[in-house]
C-alpha cells in the first residue's frame, strides 16, 4: 500500500510541476505512518522537500498536490497540516485492492523475483569437527540459515557453505585422544579426553580402525575421524545429522586440508606478494596490514616455514572470490570480533571492496531450567550439546520437531548481538506461555477458521473471493488495519534481509497475531463473528441473506490472506506451521 500511495503521489507531483513549467529533478515522495492514527494512514513531507525546486511555500505546494489527488478513489481524505505536510486517509477500496494483491500471490507475496540480486557466499557454523555441536554452534547455525532464507526471499542467489577445519593441531589431538582412550593411556596435553563423547568414539574407533590405532597412523586416523564426526559414528551422532534435525542444509562443504594440499595458500600469498602486500623480515613473512589501518602487520609464514591460520583463511576466502561471488558473509562467534579487520584488510588487498565482506557476530547462549543453570547430561563432558536440548523438548511434548521449532524461535527472536537465556522448561510447555507455541497457535487458529468455513459453510478456499469488488464488505476498522499490516510484509522481508535481522520477522508475526486477537476480542464484544454462529451454520439460515453470505466470504478470504502471510513468515524462520494445536481450544468460530 505504501508503495502504491508513493507512486500516486509521485504522479501528482509531476503533474503539478508540469503545470508550472518546472523541468528540474523532483524529490522522491516517501510516506510514513503518522504517530497519531487520527492524522490518517500516511503522511509525507514532500511539499517541504520540493519548496526549493518550485520556488514556492511548502503549504502552497501541498495544497496543489491535494488538488491533484482529489477525485482519486484511492483516497478518502487529504489534509494539509503544519508547515506543509500532507496527511492521507485511504479509502476502503485502497485496502481491498491491497488485499486482492495478497490473495493473488498467496504465500509468494512479498518475495522478490529470483536471481535479481547479488551472488552471495554465506558461510556459517564451520565448527571444528572434533566434537558434537554445542548450543553456541546451534545459534550460529540457525542465524545463518534464516539469513540465507531472507536473502533468497530478497532475490539473491545464495550458496550456503560449511568450512571444515580438518587441518592443524586440533584434529591431530582428536586422533591422539582416541588412541589414548582405546589403549587406556593418558590423554595428550590439550586433548579431548575429558569429554565423555570421546569414550564412545574411542570404543567405536577401536572396533573399526584398530590397525590405525595400533600403528599410531595419526594422519590417516585424523582424516577418518573427521569424516565420522561429520556423518556420525553411531546412530544419533554426527554434525550433519544435528544440522538436518535443525532443518539446516549446506550446499558446499569446503575442506581446510584441501586448501593446503592443492596449493591455494601459496597462490593466494603469491598474489599478495606481486601486489606488494608481503614483506619478509625477522625470518618470517608479514602481510602489510598496517597500510590499511591495522595496528600491526600480520604473519602469514612463520619463522619455522609453516603457514599461519590467517594465511589459510586468506586463501580460503580468496577461493570464494575466484568462484565468482559478489559478496561474502560469514557468521562467527562474538569472541572473534578482533579477527574481522585483518581478514577484511586482506580481502581488500585482493580486490574485494570492504563493504562486500560482512561478518555477523553471534553472542553467547545460556541454557536454564526453571530459571537455574542447566545441569549437563552424562554424555556431554564440559559443554551442552544442541542434540540434548532438542531431544529433551521433543520427549516432553511428544511431538517430534517441537525442539527444533523452539530452538529456532529463541535464536531468531533476539538480535544476534544480544545474549540469550533459554529456559527449557518454558520451551517444553504446550501452552500460550511458550512463545513459540503462541506464535504457531496464531497460524493454527486461522487454519481452524478456514476449515470450519469449508466444512460447515461450504466456502472452500479455492472458491473464496479475490477481486476488489467482492472484498467490499470488509469495512471493520481492525480488518482494514490488518490489511495495511499485510501490505507491509514485502518491506519487512526486504528490511530484514538488508539488515540480516531475523528478529524483525518474529516481531512482525507477533504483531500480526496480536492484532488478530484484538480484532477477535473486539468483534465478540460487538456481538459479531467471522463465521455465522453454530446454530445458523447448522440450519443454514445464514444463507438467506445475500449480504451476510458476501460478508462471510469476504472475511474468510481476509483470513486466508493472513494465514498465507503468516505461513510464509514461519517458513522464513524455519518453524513449522501446524494446522492444529492440541491442548488449547480454538474458539474463533463461535
Amino acid at each position: 500500500m505504501k508503495r502504491e500511495v508513493e507512486s500516486r503521489l509521485a504522479r501528482a507531483l509531476r503533474e503539478v510541476a508540469r503545470a508550472r513549467g518546472i523541468t528540474a529533478a523532483l524529490p522522491t515522495p516517501t510516506m510514513e505512518r503518522p504517530k497519531k492514527p487520527e492524522h490518517g494512514d500516511f503522511a509525507t513531507n514532500v511539499a517541504l522537500a520540493s519548496a526549493k525546486v518550485f520556488g514556492q511555500k511548502p503549504q502552497e505546494i501541498a495544497a496543489a498536490l491535494r488538488g491533484a489527488l482529489e477525485g482519486d478513489p484511492h483516497f478518502a481524505r487529504i489534509d494539509v497540516a503544519g508547515p506543509g505536510f500532507l496527511n492521507v486517509k485511504l479509502s476502503p477500496r485502497a485496502f481491498h485492492s491491497a488485499l486482492a494483491e495478497v490473495l493473488a500471490e498467496g504465500r509468494t507475496f512479498g518475495r522478490a523475483r529470483a536471481a535479481t540480486g547479488e551472488r552471495i557466499n554465506l558461510e556459517f557454523v564451520s565448527a571444528n569437527p572434533t566434537g558434537p555441536l554445542h548450543v553456541g554452534h546451534g545459534r550460529s547455525a540457525v542465524v545463518g540459515d534464516i539469513v540465507g532464507r531472507l536473502l533468497d526471499a530478497a532475490g539473491h542467489r545464495v550458496i550456503r557453505e560449511y568450512y571444515v577445519n580438518d587441518a592443524g593441531n586440533q584434529v591431530r589431538l582428536l586422533a591422539e585422544s582416541v588412541i589414548a582412550k582405546a589403549r587406556g593411556e593418558a590423554d595428550p596435553e590439550g586433548g579431548y579426553g575429558a569429554n565423555a563423547y570421546v569414550d564412545e568414539l574411542g570404543a567405536w574407533a577401536n572396533d573399526h580402525y584398530q590397525e590405525l590405532i595400533e600403528t599410531r597412523a595419526i594422519a590417516e586416523l585424523s582424516r577418518r575421524l573427521v569424516a565420522v564426526m561429520l556423518s556420525g559414528y553411531t546412530p544419533g551422532t554426527g554434525i550433519q545429522r544435528t544440522l538436518r534435525t535443525l532443518g539446516i542444509f549446506h550446499d558446499v562443504w569446503s575442506s581446510e586440508a584441501a586448501v593446503h594440499m592443492d596449493g591455494r595458500v601459496e597462490r593466494a600469498l603469491d598474489t599478495l606478494r606481486k601486489e606488494g602486500w608481503l614483506e619478509d623480515r625477522e625470518g618470517a613473512t608479514f602481510f602489510l596490514s598496517t597500510k590499511l589501518g591495522d595496528d600491526k602487520d600480520r604473519v602469514v609464514f612463520k619463522s619455522d616455514g609453516g603457514h599461519t591460520y590467517f594465511a589459510s583463511d586468506v586463501a580460503y576466502h580468496k577461493d570464494k572470490l575466484d568462484r565468482g561471488f559478489d559478496r561474502l558473509i560469514d557468521v562467527w562467534g562474538a569472541d572473534h570480533h578482533g579477527y574481522i579487520p585483518r581478514l577484511s584488510n586482506a580481502l581488500s588487498a585482493l580486490g574485494l571492496p570492504k563493504e562486500r565482506f560482512e561478518v555477523i557476530l553471534v553472542q553467547m547462549v545460556s541454557i536454564l531450567k526453571n530459571g537455574e543453570p542447566y545441569r549437563m547430561g552424562k554424555r556431554l563432558g564440559n559443554f551442552i550439546t544442541i542434540d540434548e536440548i532438542l531431544e529433551e523438548i521433543d520427549e516432553a511434548t511428544g511431538r517430534p520437531g517441537s525442539g527444533r521449532d523452539a530452538i529456532r524461535y529463541y535464536f531468531a527472536a533476539r538480535r544476534t548481538d544480544a545474549h540469550i537465556d533459554i529456559d527449557v522448561e518454558i520451551a517444553k510447555k504446550q501452552s500460550l506461555d511458550n512463545p513459540v507455541y503462541y506464535l504457531q497457535y496464531g497460524h493454527a487458529r486461522l487454519c481452524s477458521i478456514l476449515k470450519k468455513g469449508a466444512e460447515e459453510c461450504g466456502l472452500l478456499e479455492g472458491e473464496l473471493p479475490v477481486d476488489v469488488d467482492a472484498l467490499a464488505p470488509l469495512t471493520h476498522g481492525d480488518e482494514l488495519a490488518i490489511v495495511q499490516l499485510l501490505a507491509e510484509w514485502p518491506d519487512t522481508i526486504a528490511e530484514a534481509a538488508r539488515g540480516r535481522e531475523a528478529h524483525k520477522i518474529v516481531t512482525y508475526l507477533t504483531t500480526l497475531t496480536q492484532s488478530f486477537q484484538s480484532y477477535y476480542t473486539r468483534l465478540s464484544k460487538e456481538n459479531d463473528t467471522i463465521l455465522p454462529r453454530s446454530s445458523a451454520r447448522a440450519d443454514g439460515s445464514w444463507r438467506s441473506d445475500p449480504a451476510t453470505v458476501a460478508k462471510v466470504a469476504a472475511r474468510l478470504a481476509w483470513v486466508r490472506a493472513i494465514r498465507d502471510v503468516y505461513a510464509a513468515g514461519l517458513e522464513l524462520l524455519g518453524i513449522s506451521a501446524p494446522e492444529r494445536m492440541d491442548r488449547v481450544a480454538v474458539e474463533e468460530t463461535e
